[in-house]
């Protein structure tokens, strides 16, 4: 599958299929028929692509029907962790690069990202949440011990989310 963790089939709704980006509606009807919506499992799918725009994008869709649910700050908690590395991603880049204009905002949405993430048990919806938790740990100390001066993100280091069933 590609998708660096391991799923279940059985049957999956499509609604709101963003037709924003053609390969991510490609992705989300090549996700159609597993155990978790296929929102859900493309957003994993463009997270350990180091596509995380598209990562945060394509699980607004589930998150905007479970704001309010018991869900809802599951998601936002994954929209923002992809969020924050869009940050990191583009601090790198020298169309967005201001002196340390991406790093304090990339440690703030790990912040928010780890507080509603930890609201959930150890496993929910197949992701470690305890190991999520402790990933954002890892990436807002590498950001504190360069004083948000350093950016330590390379796409080489770049994290990885998987899912376990």
């Amino acid at each position: 599958m590609g998708l660096g963790c391991q799923i279940l089939v059985t049957h999956t709704k499509l609604r709101g299929v963003s037709s924003k980006n053609p390969r991510i509606a490609a992705l989300l009807d090549g996700l159609r028929g597993q155990s978790l919506d296929a929102h859900y499992l493309a957003y994993f799918a463009c997270f350990n692509r180091r596509q995380y725009y598209e990562a945060h994008d394509v699980l607004e869709a589930l998150w905007l029907k479970d704001r309010h649910g018991a869900d809802g700050d599951f998601f936002k908690g994954l929209i923002q962790l992809a969020g924050a590395f869009v940050h990191l991603q583009r601090h790198l880049s020298k169309t967005f690069r201001k002196p340390l204009h991406r790093l304090r905002p990339a440690a703030a949405l790990l912040r928010l990202s780890q507080a509603n993430l930890l609201k959930y048990p150890v496993h929910h919806w197949q992701l470690d949440v305890v190991a999520t938790g402790a990933l954002i740990d890892d990436w807002l100390r590498r950001l504190e011990v360069g004083r948000f001066e350093v950016n330590p993100y390379t796409e080489s280091l770049a994290p990885g989310l998987h899912l376990s069933l």
